[in-house]
C-alpha cells in the first residue's frame, strides 16, 4: 500500500481530479525551474551544513537574495539546537493507512525535539491543521514522543510558526478520515478558483464558472 504525504492530500483536497492526474495516472507536468530554484538551493545548503559540512563554497553560487535568505536561517534559534537529523524520511500507519514525508530536520534541547520546516515562500494559513503539521506531528509523535514541536521557520516573514503536540489523537483521527475518503472516491473535477492555473487544466474536462 503507498503512503498518503501531505502534498497529495494537499492535492485531493483541492481537486481529487488533479490527484488522479498526477498520483494515479503519474502524469508528470513540466513547470518553470526557477519557481523552485531557491527553496532547493536553502534545503540543500541546510542539509549540508547541520550534517558539519563545510558550505563555504556552496555559499558563492547564491544570489543576493538568496545569501540574505540562507544567513536568516543560520541565525534562526531553532536551527542553532542540536542536530538529530535532517532529510529525514518518517512513516507511520493510522487504521489501514500509511502516512509520511521527509522532513526538513530534526533538533533537539534539554526539552524537546524540534521538528524544523524552511519555508522561503509563506508559512501555510491555519498552520496547526495544516496537512504537513498533522502528518509530520502524529508520525514524529510515534518516533520520539510526545515531547515534540512542529516549526515553521517563515523566512520570508521573518518569523516562527511552533506548533505544540496537543492534537495528536485528533489528528490521527482527521487523517484517517481524509485517506478513506481518497480511497473510495471516484476523482470527478472540482471546479474552483485554482482550475485556471492549473498544470493540469488542458487535460481536464471541468468547466469554467459563468
Amino acid at each position: 500500500m503507498n503512503s498518503f504525504s501531505p502534498n497529495m492530500l494537499k492535492t485531493f483536497k483541492t481537486c481529487p481530479k488533479k490527484y488522479e492526474f498526477k498520483y494515479i495516472q503519474n502524469i508528470s507536468v513540466p513547470q518553470k525551474s526557477s519557481l523552485f530554484e531557491k527553496g532547493k538551493k536553502v534545503h540543500a545548503l541546510a542539509n549540508y551544513y547541520l550534517r558539519g559540512f563545510d558550505t563555504t563554497k556552496l555559499e558563492t553560487n547564491l544570489t543576493e537574495q538568496e545569501k540574505i535568505v540562507w544567513e536568516s536561517l543560520k541565525q534562526n534559534e531553532y536551527f542553532q539546537k542540536t542536530y538529530v537529523s535532517s532529510e529525514y524520511s518518517l512513516s507511520c500507519k493510522i487504521g489501514g493507512f500509511w502516512i509520511g514525508g521527509r522532513l526538513d530536520a530534526v533538533v533537539k534541547d534539554e526539552n524537546f525535539y524540534y521538528i524544523l520546516d524552511y519555508k522561503t515562500g509563506s508559512a501555510p494559513q491555519n498552520a496547526e491543521y495544516d496537512f504537513q503539521t498533522m502528518v509530520y506531528l502524529t508520525c514524529a509523535g510515534k518516533r520520539f514522543g510526545k515531547n515534540i514541536k512542529f516549526v515553521y521557520i517563515d523566512l520570508k516573514n521573518h518569523q516562527n510558526i511552533v506548533i505544540d503536540y496537543l492534537h495528536g489523537e485528533e489528528y490521527e483521527k482527521i487523517l484517517q478520515d481524509f485517506c478513506g475518503k481518497i480511497s473510495s472516491d471516484k476523482f470527478k473535477s472540482q471546479v474552483s478558483k485554482h482550475c485556471e492555473i492549473c498544470e493540469y487544466k488542458k487535460l481536464c474536462t471541468y468547466k469554467t464558472r459563468a
